[in-house]
């Protein structure tokens, strides 16, 4: 049969929660900003393919559009 256990079994380390908060933060900023810059790939490829503005304002329009709005959410 299985042992009775009273109490935790495991206690591991104390949490450095201050570095857990640095993280988390982090975390969530690259998450934004990429979310930001694939929303602006995505219409800026949408401007390539289906209209005839070309490659070069394509790319043009993505850096405007992605620092733009990197900009704006700070």
């Amino acid at each position: 049969m299985a042992e009775q256990m009273n109490g935790p079994v495991e206690t591991g380390a104390a949490m450095d929660y201050s570095e857990h908060e640095k993280t988390y933060s982090l975390f969530l900023a690259g998450t934004k900003y990429v979310a930001i810059l694939l929303v602006a790939l995505l219409i800026a490829m949408s401007v390539y393919f289906f209209t005839g503005a070309g490659a070069i304002l394509s790319v043009l329009l993505f850096f405007v559009l992605g620092i733009g709005a990197i900009i704006l959410t700070r």
